[in-house]
């Protein structure tokens, strides 16, 4: 089955873990690498948030994620897949970066210029299937 539950979906509802084991689930956006299918074992998809935020902080602790596809507030539209999250930089953060601009054109670019006047960095992960 692999990512493929989250097919034309906008976003999709992130649980990282806490230290002490409780979930967080929160909506992200995420684009997927068009390299490898969605239902292969190389699919990749890309978060985008900004770098201080818990989710990063729980990831850092714990790469150990579970998404599923969900609506804007977090409803769950779909099954939930295990999977594990890595901060990316470099080349990979610009992929990432190029990747999400596309597909949320021009909310993406709205946001970023925005943060701009904020100073805020910004931190790309990939998912993996666990």
């Amino acid at each position: 089955m692999g990512f493929a539950t989250v097919a034309g979906h906008k976003y999709l509802n992130l649980e990282t873990f806490k230290k002490n084991g409780a979930g967080v689930k929160t909506p992200v956006w995420f684009a997927a690498d068009p390299s490898s299918s969605l239902d292969s074992s190389d699919a990749k998809l890309y978060v985008y948030t900004i770098g201080v935020s818990g989710k990063v902080k729980r990831i850092r602790n714990n790469p150990r994620v579970k998404i599923a596809p969900c609506d804007m507030r977090g409803k769950v539209l779909g099954e939930w897949v295990d999977a594990r999250a890595e901060i990316v930089t470099g080349k990979e953060d610009a992929r990432g970066v190029q990747l999400l601009n596309n597909k949320y054109f021009p909310w993406k670019q709205l946001l970023d210029f925005f943060a701009k006047f904020r100073k805020r960095e910004h931190t790309v992960f990939v998912l993996r299937l666990a």
